[in-house]
């Protein structure tokens, strides 16, 4: 049976661009098919609005906070609506290079509609059957909401309505405490809002390494966010103009609520049944080459119910491009991902960045095999010239040095990770961390923590100290 596409790639998030993109440029026939719009919810409603209203309220922070360095200023106005008009412009300028007359100028049939599968080898949009050699499932996912009573009626804001806001709510609350809430959280905080924070969990981000959660949460209430721990809103009523979230006996008034309770993938309108496609309520299923249960179809992003992170949509994006375009090698020798080293940062004031296992997970698998290194950012000079010492870098090896885990709290923790990322990928051990390492920055937190392998190995090695004591005595007494 003729085909007409090599790739249809139904979904024009992180993923799908990026199969789409290099597809193309190798010469394939391919279709993109997009309910809404090119990005995904990055470009539009997470990485880049998050981080930009983010820089815009630390910008406020610290011109609040400038006498600590002996300048003093009035205190800073706030423009909400001026903020958020930043936020328009950072997605404006990187939008194009997520156009539909981009990819189209690469040649990618870029097509708008809600479709489904019709058959195990059809996709059908706006009355259209598209067939190829092989389909790319990348619809991303979308904020689950839990269900709680009088929430609906209530009204509230998740990512995909909170860069949209352009009054700013004098008081907002916060139901779920992950990367998503705590960002925000503490944006609106430092731009004017009060805050409360409703963590279902013993402490804020729960996925860390908690003593690394444990320096933001304190970073949070020295600001004066407010931070129900254990705690879910059991109803929901709207009260003169007010919304009350209902905890027992206690509530919380809010003008408006956000919700960031977690994801759910995008599966309903795709009609998988009729391509044969397991899914359940985490994602589509794939396998470790991530093609699902039909042969024709692969799966990436977030729709697979994984790690949830743009750079891994990208990551594995180029796994299903080389498994897709080239199924008929490929089927054979599948190119496998390899999940090992995935890292992540929340975009907290202290930023908070991890690799691998926490010091937890390492001590279940290895025992008594694991050393933890730690290096606060006290010790880095750096850091003290900056008046930034709040945190600590943190890794986590074997004897061998091998690194299993890393954990960053401090500033730019999101972009000092990728110096242990790099030596946990090629398998190198921790002492090459300690190489040449400019003075003073703050990477030197790295070089630092990478020493202290040897210095915790040689206080244990009571026969070393011994030998070289009476070594250098010998020396010493031959003049």
């Amino acid at each position: 049976m003729a085909v007409e596409y090599d790739l249809v790639i139904i979904g024009g998030g992180s993923g799908g661009l990026v199969v789409a993109s290099a597809a193309a440029q190798l010469k394939a026939k391919v279709a993109l098919v997009e309910k809404d719009k090119l990005g995904g919810d990055c470009l539009w409603y997470g990485c880049v609005p998050s981080k930009s209203f983010i820089h815009a309220s630390r910008i406020a922070y610290e011109v609040k906070h400038s006498s600590r360095f002996g300048v003093y200023t009035p205190p800073p106005q706030i423009h909400f609506s001026e903020a958020m008009g930043h936020v328009e412009r950072a997605i404006a300028a990187i939008e194009p290079h997520d156009s539909p007359e981009r990819f189209r100028g690469l040649g990618v049939e870029v097509i708008f509609g809600s479709g489904q599968f019709t058959n195990p080898r059809t996709f059908t949009v706006n009355g259209r059957n598209l067939t190829a050699r092989a389909f790319v499932i990348s619809t991303g996912s979308r904020p689950a909401i839990p269900p709680i009573p009088g929430l609906q009626e209530a009204g509230f804001l998740t990512n995909e309505q909170v860069f949209s806001l352009t009054k700013q709510p004098p008081s907002l609350a916060i139901i779920g405490a992950g990367p998503i809430g705590c960002e925000l959280g503490q944006a609106f905080h430092r731009l004017g809002t009060t805050v409360t924070i409703l963590a279902s969990r013993e402490h804020i981000l729960p996925k860390e390494e908690p003593e690394a959660a444990q320096v933001v949460e304190q970073q949070f209430e020295s600001e004066g966010i407010r931070i129900l721990k254990q705690t879910r809103a059991e109803r929901v009523e709207v009260v003169d103009g007010k919304k009350y979230l209902w905890t027992g006996q206690d509530k919380i008034i809010a003008d408006e609520i956000l919700v960031s309770a977690g994801r759910q993938p995008n599966v309903e309108s795709l009609n998988l049944e009729a391509a044969g496609v397991v899914y359940d309520a985490k994602g589509v299923k794939v396998d470790e080459s991530l093609r699902t249960t039909n042969p024709r179809i692969y799966a990436c992003g977030d729709v697979i119910g994984g790690y949830q992170f743009t750079h891994v949509a990208g990551y594995e994006a180029v796994y299903v491009l080389t498994n897709a375009l080239f199924s008929p090698i490929k089927r054979f020798f599948p190119s496998k991902v390899d999940y090992r080293v995935i890292p992540w940062a929340t975009f907290t004031d202290p930023e908070l960045a991890r690799v691998g296992l926490t010091e937890e997970q390492a001590r279940k698998h290895y025992g008594d095999d694991v050393y933890v290194l730690k290096q606060p950012f006290a010790g880095v000079d750096r850091a003290q010239a900056e008046g930034a010492t709040v945190g600590f870098g943190k890794i986590i090896t074997r004897k061998n040095g091998q690194i299993l885990g890393a954990h960053l709290v401090g500033p730019h923790a999101g972009e000092l990770i990728h110096e242990v990322v790099l030596a946990m990928a090629n398998k190198l051990p921790v002492s090459k961390l300690t190489g040449i390492h400019i003075y003073p920055t703050l990477a030197e937190v790295n070089s630092k923590a990478g020493l202290l392998l040897s210095k915790q190995k040689y206080a244990k090695n009571q026969r070393l100290q011994g030998f070289l004591g009476q070594f250098f005595s010998r020396l010493r007494s031959w003049g």
